[in-house]
């Protein structure tokens, strides 16, 4: 999304008073989709759901129920899960604004935390962003997309295949799993981007053209997107560690510094692939500049070695009548003999000195 549709959907919520549910994305899909996963140690089950009050027969239960909702247009579903759950207006506002910043917030009751979920695309090079909206509970947690397709596939096939303990522990667990694979993620998308790096690095040094600048400054927009998808999640990390809320337990702790620690390594990643971009784009700024100069030098020698042969045809070309010179049988090619001479004898001189 660029900068100026960013703006023009923010401007719908101008003068609005907090809370206002307004979406400011583009409607993807044609139907929002609900898939609920309800499980614990000894059950399991999913299903799809047609409309969002299915879900009140599991809001009782001693169960881990997760919600994924993908499509966020419908703002009247997104306001009856804030009637039937009891979520803060102002977080079923964040959830419809989908340029929010990597964030955790507390209430009373839940935990609120926004994400970014990056997707890399082959063909155009270029990095795709979209928000991912959790809203932990005591016993459920619900998950915000705008469209179909995430990272949460290997998450559903452990609770799909009973694999370690995720089903004997929460929700606080669930949403760390989550949060994991966003985080794994991003080292798959940053090895994408490290190898169009070495591709336009090799590309660089062969032949600098206006396309490898054109790709450069495109490489660095996408890294200064990646650092803001990815420095706030630092900070969010950070704060569920020191969080005192009951709906972390101490255990999941241990695991969400995991993910910090894998979130630092992220970030000195793109921080270096900033640095190697920007030294590229000194190094082709010289390129072009020592091509010139080579350019400027060959033209310069050849300038050069005619200014005395322009001399000389112009001495001969002015045809005063005393000018013994035009009269002689041998001058013509006589003058040729010396023009070549000298054309030769500076050749041979800018060899020597190693300026061709």
């Amino acid at each position: 999304m660029t900068l100026k549709n960013r703006a023009s959907h923010k401007f719908q919520k101008v003068a609005l008073p907090p809370g206002s549910l307004v979406y400011t994305g583009k409607q993807t899909m044609e139907a929002v989709e609900i898939h609920l996963i309800d499980y614990n140690g000894n059950t399991f089950q999913e299903k799809e759901l047609s409309k969002i009050d299915d879900i009140l027969p599991f809001k009782e239960l001693p169960t881990v129920t997760w919600v994924n909702i993908n499509g966020l247009y419908n703002i009247e579903l997104i306001e009856k899960i804030g009637q039937l759950f009891s979520i803060h207006p102002l977080i079923l506002e964040d959830i419809l604004s989908i340029n929010q910043r990597p964030k955790m917030e507390e209430y009373e009751n839940i935990l609120f935390i926004v994400l970014r979920i990056l997707r890399y695309h082959d063909e155009t090079n270029s990095v795709e962003s979209e928000q991912v909206s959790f809203i932990l509970g005591n016993n459920f947690l619900f998950t915000f997309q705008e469209k179909p397709g995430d990272v949460f596939d290997p998450v559903r096939a452990r609770l799909r295949q009973n694999k370690g303990k995720i089903r004997t522990l929460g929700p606080d667990y669930l949403a760390y799993s989550l949060i994991d694979a966003i985080v794994d993620n991003y080292f798959l998308v940053l090895e994408k981007i490290g190898d169009w790096i070495e591709d336009l690095e090799d590309r660089l040094i062969q032949n600098p053209t206006h396309d490898i600048l054109k790709n450069l400054h495109n490489l660095k927009r996408e890294l200064i997107n990646l650092r803001k998808s990815v420095w706030p999640l630092r900070d969010l990390l950070s704060g569920l560690e020191r969080s005192d809320s009951p709906l972390i337990q101490k255990t999941t702790v241990i695991y969400l510094r995991d993910v910090y620690d894998h979130t630092i390594q992220i970030i000195d990643t793109i921080e270096s692939y900033r640095d190697i971009v920007s030294g590229m784009l000194d190094t082709y700024l010289s390129s072009v500049s020592n091509k010139m100069n080579e350019i400027m030098k060959v033209l310069t020698i050849i300038a050069t070695i005619f200014i005395p042969l322009t001399f000389i045809a112009g001495v001969y070309g002015m045809n005063f009548e005393y000018m013994p010179e035009l009269h002689w049988k041998w001058g013509y090619p006589v003058v040729w003999l010396v023009m070549i001479a000298i054309a030769l004898f500076m050749v041979i001189f800018f060899r020597k000195k190693k300026w061709l």
